[in-house]
């Protein structure tokens, strides 16, 4: 087999510093890898997830992009998408405009602006389903794993599972500090994810830096990501589920709110959150972020 090259670039996505925010790897030339390719060079990146872009196949989509975790393949990420976009500005492979990403878990809208110094990307997220609220078995299960009692709950924000591919437990605390001591046992919560089907645990304070904010914590360790320190795909599927619940402060139909990440791995970062509800649903989804370049390198194959 020849030599093959590929473009490997490191971005922090959801913050303007770096060294902050979501870290996620991006693969530019990807379609001269095979399958077991990507997952080793995931696994040796070693973020909680890894981008691979390929060109188009076909007349509805621009771009193809297929999501590695560090042990295996996801279906779309959110951070990693913003970071893909940044690295297509950086190699001048696109300009700023409106795009259509291929994913494994189908077509995504993706609008980008600014530069490679100063870059926008906002993403349209399909409305997930939302699901019963867990029963009281898996409830109490959950709690002792968490170590918290009913009285730290969010009165408003029932424990349900959110989405459809990727899927999250949405738990509403009442105290940021709360939030913050958090310090669960991972093999538990990893025993306790097929109990209420959801991959990752998504626990927030509403109004945690005054209105319209949310302040957030995801661990998904079946996903091999003991704690993700900004998720773009969580933040996304809360927003329908504020929706939902008459939890947003809407305004002709839309509300817009800010989420924050990570001080608790000390990568602090930010996704803005745009719902559109009509009959207390989300009708529209869509989160925007910004992202530095750290470092970018070429991979040589054999």
């Amino acid at each position: 087999m020849s030599k093959r090259t590929v473009q490997v670039f490191q971005i922090d996505a959801f913050t303007r510093q770096i060294f902050a925010g979501n870290p996620a790897g991006v693969v530019l030339g990807g379609e001269v890898l095979q399958d077991a390719e990507m997952q080793a060079i995931a696994r040796e990146l070693n973020n909680s997830d890894t981008a691979f872009l390929l060109p188009s196949t076909g007349a509805d989509h621009d771009v193809h992009v297929r999501f590695f975790t560090p042990i295996r393949e996801a279906m779309f990420v959110g951070h990693a998408t913003v970071a893909a976009h940044v690295a297509r500005l950086a190699t001048g492979q696109a300009g700023p405009g409106h795009y259509r990403q291929k994913t494994r878990a189908g077509l995504y809208e993706v609008d980008v602006a600014g530069t490679v110094d100063d870059p926008t990307v906002s993403i349209a997220i399909p409305s997930p389903p939302i699901h019963a609220p867990i029963d009281d078995d898996a409830r109490r299960k959950l709690l002792d794993v968490l170590d918290i009692d009913t009285g730290s709950l969010d009165p408003k924000t029932p424990i349900q599972v959110v989405g459809r591919n990727n899927t999250r437990l949405a738990i509403g605390l009442r105290s940021d500090e709360q939030l913050a001591q958090m310090a669960p046992d991972l093999e538990a919560l990893k025993k306790l994810t097929p109990h209420v089907g959801a991959d990752g645990f998504f626990l927030f304070v509403r109004d945690a830096h005054g209105p319209n904010t949310i302040e957030a914590r995801l661990f998904s360790p079946v996903l091999g990501i003991a704690e993700d320190p900004v998720s773009g795909n969580a933040y996304g599927m809360l927003g329908a589920y504020l929706a939902q619940h008459g939890l947003l402060q809407l305004d002709r139909g839309k509300a817009t709110f800010t989420g924050y990440q990570g001080r608790s791995l000390q990568r602090p970062g930010e996704v803005r959150v745009e719902v559109e509800a009509s009959g207390g649903h989300a009708t529209r989804v869509r989160i925007s972020g910004t992202a530095r370049l750290v470092f970018r390198t070429e991979l040589s194959l054999a």
